[in-house]
């Protein structure tokens, strides 16, 4: 391995951003992923399904505390050294806790203790952060969703929404009981119960007004009491000591245009949607005379942006479809809602770091937070950010110039990634993420990607790339060019892939490598139950198929799901030979073994050779990812399925081509010998976050530079991140 790979690896990642940068303007940069499921005892399941929703911090900022309705408990986690965090334990409830809230030495929490949509019930607990006890218990008489304190400490609201049963008649309002708002005094710290009431939510919203549903409160300098009506679409102002509702208004609804609108495996923003009602989830005072709320659109909604209100109700702002525009371009956009929430924005924060207040957005689907500066007026997109699965709550910590942020998502059931929290820090650098990008189209939209599953390096020019993203964008399956010189690297331009002028069906694009005319040479991974052949194309410099070649008797009989996972091309004219690497073992391998398979387009001759897998952990599999030609080795990524903690291996090994002997396909092929280029794991968790599981794309240009990206899995059941830097030159 060439010494100053590493370097060149890290300048690319979070140590640029964490640099210091005087001319810089201040950046938010994760920091730290930690797993929720640390926090479970040694003696419990490991596998059991944990969460982190909402999220609070201790006075001195040093410890978090998180809700996970899931495993009926709250955690803790200590934040001394933030780059470091560590588990500090859990507390278990009896029943599920909705939120949490610190004030003083203690934290409320807003505990669900229901038996039922029906026969609804809850307590709020007064909890010790010392000695993570329960020190009080109050009886709220109803379902709590979201609690919050006044900023002096003087009182507490609860928002107890009675949430409605999506199973019950499609989930249509009205569904008894009604929900309401309950205020309690605080002394100490400590809720006093007696002094608890109830504030009643009736009768205000024309959207079933009978049956109102808070969502969530928050509270300003002057008492004030904001809540949100989530699928009343409506919004009440409380004066907290009297309890009297002051204000009250309709959240109102939004038009829509340029949104994608069908989950048909293509992002193409083109549709308009009318009259959407916001539906907000999150409400945060800006000051005390203005209302910022996440409009999440959980019930009829679907506005898929963040408004700025005043007291009156009054629109100041609008973000419109600025937010899901912003996040396409780094790749987070879900296709898979598209029809119904887009990227679904749900919490947000507001907090003054020094001289300036930032606002936080959250989208729940494509998980990414943006990051805005107050103006006052149209606030100011600073940046955005990537987080764990989901983030369900976020708390700023300005005197450490942190935020944390709980996601909620836990896959362990499904073999994915854990629940994480994830914690940022300001200072004057450059900002680490994204590190790959798109810009627009000619009609001034964003080009939607994700998914890139294989990557080309261009035969004449330095630093411009090609890949292709798989069946996830099965809708319009494209080649994209990817400028990396720049920082990020942009994506300019996408080709669609076409057979007769029409959108290929029934490709799944895992390999790309260019032919040096201009056109292209793709690998598709074929599915049998899914009707999605193997096979090997050729695509013209108009991206239309021009060859479509299938697999040969001697490889199709024996073939499985996981098949050609890239493709490169070795020597020109007609002793150029295409080499595709197989991602498993087929049914004719023997385990630990995969196929490295030949084919020369002029003779039509196939053939293969094995290629030796490390061997993966309990539980685990081995596979290959990518295969590209520099100089006298073809390069190969190989890796296991893992994720997170779990990852072991993400490795970039070389073969010579001098080693690549075909043997005939159906007999013993002979094994290649590889050698150690690159361990990725260090690359991959330089980011802050947790490791990526697919590495699948690995492209060396005509200097030697190369270039590595991983695949989101187009934002289903993943965080929607893509990684991509630089290896450096490769020798």
């Amino acid at each position: 391995m060439n010494t100053g790979l590493r370097f060149l690896a890290t300048t690319s990642f979070a140590a640029l951003a964490l640099a210091a940068n005087a001319a810089a303007e201040p950046k938010f940069n994760r920091v730290a992923s930690f797993p929720v499921n640390s926090n479970l005892a040694a003696d419990e399941d490991q596998k059991t399904v944990t969460s982190a929703e909402i999220i609070a911090v201790s006075e001195d900022g040093m410890m978090l505390v998180y809700s996970d309705s899931p495993a009926k408990r709250v955690g803790f986690v200590d934040i001394t050294d933030a780059a470091n965090p560590k588990p500090a334990g859990s507390l278990k409830l009896e029943g599920e806790p909705t939120s949490v809230y610190a004030v003083g030495g203690n934290v409320l929490v807003a505990l669900n203790t229901s038996k039922s949509k029906i026969e609804t019930s809850g307590q709020l607990l007064t909890v010790a952060f010392k000695d993570k006890a329960v020190i009080g218990t109050c009886d709220l008489g109803g379902q709590p969703d979201s609690v919050a304190v006044a900023p002096d400490g003087s009182f507490a609201a609860v928002a107890i929404e009675n949430e409605r049963d999506e199973e019950l008649n499609d989930g249509e309002l009205p569904q008894a009981p009604a929900g309401y708002v309950a205020l309690v005094d605080l002394k100490d710290g400590l809720a006093d119960c007696a002094t608890l009431r109830k504030v009643e939510m009736t009768g205000l919203a024309t959207v079933s007004g009978e049956d109102p549903e808070p969502e969530y409160v928050d509270i300003n300098g002057n008492g004030e009491v904001a809540v949100t009506l989530q699928e009343n679409n409506h919004i009440a102002i409380i004066d907290g000591k009297t309890g009297k509702v002051t204000s009250h208004f309709s959240a109102g609804s939004v038009n829509l245009q340029n949104v994608d609108s069908k989950s048909d495996g293509a992002i193409s923003f083109t549709s308009e949607k009318k009259d959407v009602p916001r539906e907000p989830d999150t409400i945060q005072w800006i000051g005390n005379d203005r209302l910022l709320v996440a409009n999440e659109g959980d019930y009829k909604g679907g506005s898929r942006g963040f408004t700025i209100f005043n007291t009156k109700g009054e629109v100041l702002h609008e973000s419109g479809l600025d937010f899901e525009h912003r996040i396409a371009q780094v790749g987070h956009y879900p296709e898979k809602r598209s029809r119904a929430k887009g990227v679904e924005p749900e919490g947000a924060e507001v907090k003054a770091f020094g001289d300036t207040s930032y606002l936080f957005v959250m989208s729940e689907r494509s998980s990414v937070i943006g990051v805005y500066k107050d103006t006052g007026k149209e606030p100011q997109f600073s940046q955005l950010l990537p987080s764990g699965l989901s983030p369900e709550g976020i708390i700023a910590i300005p005197s450490r110039n942190l935020i944390a942020v709980s996601n909620e998502v836990d896959l362990i059931e499904d073999g994915g990634v854990r629940s994480h929290v994830t914690l940022y820090s300001l200072a004057d650098a450059k900002a680490a993420y994204p590190t790959i990008m798109s810009g627009k189209d000619d009609k001034g939209m964003p080009i939607g990607w994700g998914a890139l599953s294989g990557l080309t390096a261009d035969p004449e020019k330095l630093g411009i790339l090609y890949a292709v993203s798989d069946s996830v964008y099965a809708g319009r399956p494209a080649i994209f060019t990817i400028d990396a010189t720049q920082t990020p690297a942009m994506i300019t331009s996408v080709l669609p892939i076409t057979r007769s002028g029409a959108a290929a069906q029934l490709l799944d694009l895992e390999g790309v490598v260019a032919d040096g005319k201009g056109g292209f040479w793709l690998a598709s991974e074929g599915r049998s139950d899914t009707m999605v052949p193997h096979g090997i194309l050729h695509v013209t410099d108009k991206g239309e198929i021009d060859k479509a070649i299938g697999l040969p008797e001697a490889l199709a009989m024996n073939e499985k799901r996981f098949g050609f996972e890239g493709i490169t091309a070795i020597g020109s004219g007609d002793e150029m030979n295409l080499w595709m690497a197989v991602q498993r073992e087929w049914g004719d391998d023997e385990k630990g073994k995969v196929k490295l398979v030949s084919y020369n387009p002029k003779s039509k001759e196939w053939g293969g050779v094995h290629y030796p897998l490390d061997n993966p952990t309990e539980g685990a599999w081995m596979g290959l990812s990518e295969i590209t030609l520099y100089g006298d080795h073809v390069y190969i990524i190989e890796r296991d399925n893992q994720i997170g903690a779990a990852a072991v291996t993400k490795k970039i090994y070389k073969v010579s081509v001098s080693d690549l002997k075909p043997g005939k396909l159906g007999e013993v092929l002979p094994v290649v010998k590889k050698e150690l280029v690159r361990d990725l794991l260090p690359d991959l968790k330089m980011s802050g976050g947790y490791v990526l599981d697919k590495v699948e794309g690995f492209a060396i240009d005509k200097d030697g530079m190369g270039y590595a990206v991983t695949d989101n899995d187009g934002v289903d059941d993943s965080n929607g991140e893509t990684l991509f830097w630089s290896t450096g030159t490769m020798q």
